[in-house]
């Protein structure tokens, strides 16, 4: 009864985008039907857990998991599609003769669970023929029983589906009505139900949710068209992110606004409109050297590819190739304790504690206790991402906490947790950043982008893109991407804004893995300044 849709939401804005959704299709109501007891949850993790260390394992976990969907697309001024999908079952991951093995199963019995972690350990020991050296996993103290859920304050699943389809089809007509021709806005909701337990003595439950709601734009010219798309964030939030509170609203003089805790998808479509008609007017940018003054909308993508993907250890090792490369920032740069990553100011960190982010959970998939730690300190390489089975490769003794499992079937592995930059100790505002700019370019939203193998020379586009003279946004330009390497770029980081303007972009659907799994990781920053960029002009006339 298991299937796996991919569904591609036509090319709009960003292009083309898949999303797995594992499970059976239900019904809205069967979305809150209620979670599997939690003693029964135990009854069965003890289960899997005894009869793979009767068949010799020496450490085992199991992770029962409920992972429920929905999204609601629309169009203009009709709905698309409403989907719901429910996925369970459970995945047994074992250590037998110092190698892994996984297997996993939706048949919820007992007897189907225990021949599962039977399974898993051979699995384990046919692997252990091949392997050279055994894994290592780094202590963790058993927490017994505990339970953790995202603090919402509306379940989105709860809202009915009118009041979702009133408020895109809202959105859309924002967007008609103030210069748009076409629109499409979407809402992803996902509830992550999850059970974790370990010969370690952890048995720990976890009821995760995320949202997204983005919409992608279209306005036609007599030259052509131009795309905007929605400038909000997804978020481990209930549907209260989209209340648009007036309070959360960034104002950023000459260039619109921004968005904080929570989002007005409405207003931000009428923006769009009224600025993809600019778009259309807009001169195209004059190549050069700017300093570029970037919008957390924005810099929230470079942030990912440029600091989160490379310093995740696996890549570092090589282990992680064929699924977007591996990374220049090596273990001889790191062990160096002098490797510039970005100029003084750059303190980049990781995390999965911080609230309203999309990586936002107690423990992670193998019982680690979620923390923040240390990527880049003033501007130096200091630390990686590593799981229990890596940290004693970087000479280390504690997980970071950040291993992560797209749903019960599949096994978990090391995942990018939430990779921030620090704001400024100062309370700047995103005007006081650009105010010492004479000729720069201020660009919000995410676009376009290429990054080479190693994650070190790279090209990104955007959203919007305005010009900045002698401290003010002057006008809409056009056309813009910009190119640098991972390490000039941070090294040209010249100022940041304060707490006040720090806010969390993130990607819901980040892939990596063979075959792939897809996780949601945040990236906070403040409006920061990068001076001395190389620009293009992206025209297909120039």
């Amino acid at each position: 009864m298991q299937r796996r849709d991919f569904i591609k939401l036509g090319g709009v804005g960003m292009g083309a985008l898949t999303l797995p959704l594992s499970g059976v299709a239900v019904s809205a109501e069967q979305l809150l039907d209620k979670p599997m007891d939690v003693a029964y949850k135990k009854k069965l993790a003890d289960i899997a857990l005894n009869a793979a260390k009767a068949k010799g394992a020496t450490y085992a976990d199991a992770r029962i998991g409920r992972y429920l969907n929905q999204f609601v697309t629309t169009q203009e001024r009709v709905v698309d599609n409403i989907v719901n999908t429910e996925s369970a079952g459970i995945g047994i991951r074992v250590i037998a003769n110092g190698t892994w093995g996984f297997a996993s199963t939706s048949n919820m019995t007992p007897d189907g669970i225990a021949k599962t972690a039977e399974q898993a350990v051979a699995v384990a020991k046919a692997n252990s023929k091949f392997q050279t050296a055994p894994v290592q996993l780094a202590p963790v103290k058993g927490v017994g029983d505990v339970s953790w859920q995202t603090p919402i304050k509306k379940n989105a699943f709860e809202v009915p589906i009118k009041d979702k389809v009133d408020l895109l089809l809202s959105v859309n007509d924002a967007a008609l009505s103030n210069g748009a021709n076409y629109i499409r806005s979407i809402l992803f909701l996902v509830n992550e139900q999850k059970y974790f337990a370990s010969t370690d003595g952890s048995y720990i439950d976890q009821d995760v949710h995320r949202l997204w709601a983005p919409f992608f734009a279209t306005a036609v010219g007599a030259n052509g068209f131009k795309q905007r798309s929605a400038l909000g964030n997804p978020v481990g939030m209930g549907f209260e992110y989209l209340d648009g509170r007036e309070e959360d609203k960034i104002k950023i003089a000459g260039a619109g606004i921004g968005y904080k805790n929570s989002y007005d998808m409405v207003e931000d479509a009428a923006a769009a409109g009224k600025q993809l008609q600019a778009k259309l007017k807009a001169r195209s940018v004059e190549p050069g050297k700017y300093d570029l003054v970037l919008d957390p909308a924005h810099l929230m993508l470079t942030i990912h590819e440029s600091v989160g993907h490379p310093l995740e250890l696996d890549r570092v090792l090589g282990y992680e190739a064929n699924y977007a490369g591996t990374s220049f920032a090596t273990l001889d740069k790191w062990r160096s304790g002098k490797f510039q990553y970005g100029s003084d100011i750059v303190n980049l960190f990781a995390d999965k504690t911080q609230q309203g982010s999309l990586g936002h959970v107690a423990y992670d998939d193998e019982g680690v206790k979620t923390k923040e730690w240390d990527l880049v300190k003033d501007g130096v390489l200091v630390n990686y991402q590593a799981t229990r089975d890596q940290v004693h490769m970087i000479d280390q003794k504690e997980s970071h906490g950040c291993c992560y499992s797209q749903s019960w079937r599949d096994v978990q592995f090391q995942r990018m947790p939430n990779v921030s930059l620090k704001p400024n100790e100062k309370d700047l505002s995103a005007d006081d950043v650009i105010k010492d700019v004479e000729n720069g370019i201020f660009i919000a939203g995410r676009g376009s982008y290429s990054i080479d193998q190693q994650r070190y020379n790279f090209q990104f586009g955007g959203q919007l893109f305005f010009e900045i003279k002698d401290g003010k946004i002057t006008e809409q330009i056009e056309d813009v991407a910009y190119q640098s390497n991972t390490q000039q770029f941070w090294n040209s980081c010249a100022q940041l804004a304060g707490k006040s303007d720090y806010r969390l972009g993130g990607s819901f659907f980040d892939g990596k893995g063979q075959p792939s799994q897809v996780s949601a990781v945040s990236h906070g920053c403040p409006t920061t300044r990068f001076n001395n960029i190389n620009v293009i002009n992206t025209a297909r006339n120039v």
